[in-house]
């Protein structure tokens, strides 16, 4: 049994003592010993206490030490940038939010990026070489090996640039690049739904997609393409062409945009997603009725996606959902009337409790995960010799 191992009988936060890690691994308690002297002097295990004695001196106990190192997340929108910093266990202990248009190019943006993590270093009082990983969302495809966004329709500039790269020429760590609605999916379950293996987490808003997280795992597929349910071909957008350039795809008929040119064409002064929202929740009927139809047209393609995943639970986030209950009810009406029965017994379908902090949440729990790597823990355990 390795050092990272070790370690990750003591991630839950529970202490415990060396006998006790010795009975639980079935290592010998000189191994134990070893291995959590390397933890010891890794800073991520600390003694917090003595044990109940049994006769003698008190054993010592040993828990995970959050603190240890922190980590960077930083998400990228359209329109908008967030970063924070956060220690091993994802509690945010500085954050910064900016507008800032994607579509000035990864040179501007990505030094926003580097130059607020510094500012947030410098903020909470770490040192650079205390940052163990910083964890990056991207609002378009990526490829997720290599951290590079792909033909991404919203983002000129950005396509195959190493952002990776870019970063790590100003803070020389690990640097992990998803999608938008990938980290979101992440954000939602490690800061909400910490005991939920299997969800999906559905962004409606300019565009559609969603994170799935099946069996504790996040789903990328073999390109990193997967959830990419905005452009499943629905029957009532048959004929409506999208931005993708075929004909029929949910999000030409579904996405907040597309509400909002609806809405236009029946004289109804919205010009995009926000409108859509503040008119639903003022009690608009045309844009509550509208914003309902575009639940149920996204409950056919997600009831297909509960039949085939059987999540226990479909979070909706993006900025339609900020329509509330309008959205939900009709995204409800028809995965209830169109999944199978046993796969909705006990299926939930919520709002996002993150809200618009998923993304930033969820990029930090993609460098946490990197951080505390059994690879990561291994190198470091080495370099100490």
């Amino acid at each position: 049994m390795r050092t990272s191992d070790v370690f990750d009988l003591l991630r839950d936060g529970r202490p415990r003592t060396r006998a006790q890690l010795a009975e639980t691994s079935g290592l010998a308690r000189s191994t134990i010993t070893s291995r959590i002297d390397t933890l010891l002097r890794l800073g991520l295990v600390v003694p917090i206490g003595d044990a109940a004695s049994t006769g003698g001196r008190p054993p010592s106990l040993l828990a995970f030490n959050p603190a240890a190192r922190v980590v960077a997340g930083i998400d990228l929108g359209a329109s908008h940038a967030r970063a924070a910093l956060a220690d091993l266990s994802g509690t945010v202990l500085a954050e910064r939010r900016a507008d800032l248009d994607i579509a000035e190019g990864p040179e501007m943006v990505l030094g926003w990026a580097t130059s607020v993590v510094a500012e947030l270093l410098g903020e909470v009082g770490r040192r650079r070489d205390e940052l163990a990983a910083i964890g990056m969302g991207l609002p378009g495809p990526v490829e997720h090996s290599t951290g590079r966004a792909i033909n991404p329709p919203i983002m000129p500039g950005w396509d195959r640039y190493d952002v990776p790269g870019h970063v790590q020429r100003a803070i020389d760590v690990p640097v992990m690049v998803d999608n938008d609605v990938n980290i979101m999916a992440l954000g939602e379950q490690h800061a909400h739904l910490p005991g939920v293996a299997d969800l999906v987490f559905v962004k409606v808003g300019t565009g559609i997609g969603a994170g799935i997280i099946s069996g504790g795992q996040l789903q990328r597929g073999a390109q990193g393409t997967a959830g990419d349910v905005g452009h499943i071909r629905i029957d009532r957008a048959a004929g409506i062409t999208c931005r993708c350039g075929n004909e029929g795809c949910l999000e030409a008929l579904a996405s907040g945009a597309a509400v909002a040119a609806a809405l236009r064409e029946a004289g109804i002064d919205a010009h995009d997603g926000a409108d859509v929202v503040r008119l639903a929740r003022s009690g608009d009927l045309r844009a509550v009725q509208a914003v309902r139809q575009a639940g149920r047209d996204l409950g056919e393609v997600l009831a297909m996606l509960v039949n085939l995943m059987n999540p226990s639970v479909v979070v909706i986030g993006g900025s339609l959902a900020l329509a509330g209950e309008h959205l939900l009810a009709g995204i409800r009406e028809v995965v209830y009337q169109r999944s199978l029965p046993l796969a909705t017994a006990q299926l939930q379908v919520v709002a996002s409790t993150a809200g618009e902090r998923a993304g930033v949440l969820g990029a930090a729990a993609l460098a946490i995960t990197h951080a505390l790597s059994a690879d990561a823990i291994e190198d470091a355990s080495t370099a100490l010799g």
